[in-house]
């Protein structure tokens, strides 16, 4: 599908500079781009990567799991219970 949009010139020199870094066209880039946006804000996209990463123990990452757990740790030492 093709479809015309306004964006502002610095954010277009920017897109173009990374789609340049990159190797990919500007048109892969924008869908990229939108895609991302999508899975990022629509809340079944969230649900569902939730559900993959709960349902899959394989797909969990080692170190974002240290993470979690350390920020967990100092939330609740500071919860009163």
């Amino acid at each position: 599908m093709k479809t015309a949009i306004s964006i502002p010139d610095e954010v277009f020199a920017e897109a173009e500079h990374l789609a340049k870094s990159q190797k990919k066209s500007r048109s892969q880039l924008y869908a990229d781009a939108i895609r991302e946006y999508i899975n990022r804000h629509d809340p079944d996209e969230i649900t569902e990567s939730w559900n993959r990463l709960y349902n899959d123990p394989e797909a969990a990452d080692p170190e974002l799991d240290a993470f979690v757990d350390e920020a967990a740790r100092r939330v609740l030492k500071n919860v009163e219970w």
